[in-house]
């Protein structure tokens, strides 16, 4: 018996799609259906996609059927469009998400593409099958090179936008021409010579000219979250029905980018800003939000996850402005026209590095000296000469300001940073007392009624808890205990507020209430993204302004969350602190900053 022969090539079977398909569904769930549907969801998804990514890469490896030779040379084009992608995109994507968010990003969409080429080019012969992978694939890769990110929000989400479009800093600039003219600053006032130490890079300091008494003005709004940076706005009673008496608008004008917030003296506003190659610090009218004068350091602070611009907000004392730029500028100006009293760089006299999302510390001042923080280092001048008077103890990055506290009935400097709190006097700079607690530190502790300190630290994405500590001051010295630890209140970089015996605040993208008891959670409600706050304790309410730019009125109370009224105010995200002095209410963000009056309760 004969067996017959054939010439014939055993048949190809068919690529197995089934698998790829489930996890392109899935990864579409993953990435981008949960974090929409679910507030604080977004780490998960990116994570998830990336995952699911990965696992179609393995499906079209191993298990597909395809020809080796396809599998790998797929494979292979993959690696080498994204390798040669990611030499010529924006340098605002180059450097997002410390240099991973092409990967986090790119990955999921490529392996998409690929289920969707595989599905799609089934029955086509081998060599069309072969061009429209290579056309797949470079699209898929291409398109990050059409665009750029002007940052992130709270969230972690990347705000995606043409490579080619001008961003808002750019239009400001190109609008530069056609703004009112801006006085120019009048140069200080003779002033003896003063000893000095050794100058530093950056330096240009000069001797304090006496303080005429008409200049010691009311302050309104000294600084940062108000007189004891608590965002308490005391004596002010307004009406919440906004159906019958909304915010009225006054002004808005466009603005440089930047995350600070403002300083007002009668009808002076100070603020901080990026323009160009310039940092600049500004003085605008409250009546009608035209410039009034600008001081510029040539210097520059970008990142792009939080963009370009200073991130702390000024401080006013006696006629005179302080500030702290993003790259470690601190100055001290004549709050009436902007003249330089002197100027130091920080980060030279501390020789701390500038850490990744710039210098944010607000500048405090207490008696004769004017502290900021360096990454995690104290650092006191002298008000009338900018000597440095006193450095505190080097510890590890922090984003929050010094705080100023009587605790005991001692007078003591606070600052949270990455090794927890710390306590030193502010004469000299000598610890009090330390307490660790490791994380990211971005907000300000707040003191008690009964004398307690509460803090907060976080993870890299946010939200590790709240503090409540005992501090005591006795023959053996300082003592410091923890009471309790709640997850119950997680602000990332949103500051919160202490009533009657509760904190209100963001946990996550949502406002919640937390016992300082016991520190459990009393309510959970509003989503506001990472906004921030100020309350009216005269009438148990909270001043919110939204990350996406709404104001909105919500009740200070325990029994359960209540939101009274919501109002547009600005467009576009907004992480900065809102100012009310009396009755007049200043927002802004990077692109723009507007300025409301609220009706007042009973009139």
């Amino acid at each position: 018996m004969t067996i017959a022969q054939t010439d014939e090539p055993t048949p190809q079977r068919p690529v197995r799609l089934w698998p790829g398909v489930v996890a392109a569904v899935l990864l579409c769930v993953v990435r981008f259906v949960i974090p929409v549907a679910v507030p604080g969801a977004l780490a998960f998804g990116v994570m998830g996609g990336l995952v699911c990514g990965l696992a179609i890469v393995v499906w079209w490896a191993f298990f597909s059927r395809a020809p080796w030779s396809e599998r790998w040379g797929t494979l292979v084009l993959m690696i080498v469009a994204l390798v040669a992608t990611s030499r010529v995109v924006h340098e605002s994507i180059k450097g997002a998400m410390m240099g991973m968010m092409l990967p986090l990003y790119a990955i999921p969409v490529l392996s998409l593409a690929l289920v969707a080429w595989a599905v799609a080019s089934r029955r086509l012969a081998p060599g069309p099958r072969g061009a429209a992978m290579v056309a797949t694939i470079l699209l898929a890769c291409g398109v990050w090179t059409l665009l750029r990110t002007d940052g992130i929000t709270g969230d972690g989400t990347s705000q995606l936008a043409w490579r080619w479009s001008k961003t808002p800093e750019e239009r400001l600039l190109a609008q530069a021409g056609v703004e009112p003219a801006v006085p120019t600053p009048a140069p200080p006032a003779a002033a003896t010579s003063v000893d000095q130490l050794p100058a530093q890079a950056g330096d240009k300091s000069a001797a304090l000219p006496s303080i005429p008494a008409a200049a010691k003005m009311v302050v309104g709004w000294p600084g940062f979250r108000g007189p004891d940076r608590d965002g308490i706005v005391r004596g002010v009673r307004i009406a919440t029905d906004w159906s019958a008496s909304p915010p009225v608008h006054l002004w808005r004008r466009p603005i440089g980018p930047g995350w600070s917030s403002f300083a007002v003296r009668g009808d002076h506003l100070y603020t901080q800003e990026q323009r160009g190659d310039d940092e600049v610090v500004s003085c605008y009218n409250v009546t009608d939000g035209q410039p009034v004068w600008r001081h510029r350091d040539a210097v520059r602070f970008w990142e792009s996850n939080g963009g370009a611009g200073p991130r702390a907000t000024p401080t006013l004392r006696n006629g005179r402005l302080y500030t702290f730029g993003a790259t470690g500028i601190l100055n001290a100006l004549d709050a009436g026209n902007g003249a330089v009293v002197w100027s130091r760089n920080v980060a030279s006299d501390t020789r701390r590095k500038v850490p990744m999302w710039g210098f944010a510390s607000s500048p405090l001042v207490v008696d004769d000296v004017v502290i900021v923080a360096a990454s995690g280092t104290l650092a006191a001048y002298d008000l009338a000469t900018g000597n440095p008077r006193w450095f505190g103890p080097a510890h590890g990055g922090s984003y929050s300001s010094p705080h100023l506290s009587t605790i005991d009935g001692v007078a003591q400097i606070l600052l949270l940073s990455a090794a927890g709190a710390t306590s030193v006097a502010p004469a000299n700079g000598a610890l009090l007392w330390e307490h660790p607690w490791p994380g990211v530190t971005i907000v300000q502790p707040a003191l008690i009624a009964d004398g307690d300190l509460l803090i907060s630290t976080s993870g890299a994405t946010g939200g590790i808890g709240t503090r409540r500590l005992t501090v005591a001051h006795g023959p053996g010295g300082w003592t410091v205990e923890a009471r309790w630890t709640s997850n119950g209140l997680k602000p990332y970089f949103n500051d919160f507020v202490v009533h009657k015996s509760h904190a209100f605040g963001f946990d996550g993208s949502i406002l919640a209430c937390i016992d300082l008891e016991d520190g459990k959670r009393k309510w959970k409600g509003g989503r506001y993204g990472n906004g921030q706050l100020v309350l009216l304790p005269d009438q148990d309410l909270l001043l919110v302004l939204s990350e996406e730019g709404e104001l909105a009125l919500v009740g200070a109370t325990a029994d359960q969350f209540t939101e009274l009224g919501r109002f547009p105010a600005i467009e576009g995200k907004t992480w900065n602190h809102p100012v009310l002095v009396g009755d007049v209410l200043l927002v802004r963000n990077d692109q723009e900053m507007a300025a409301f009056r609220l009706s007042l309760a009973g009139r």
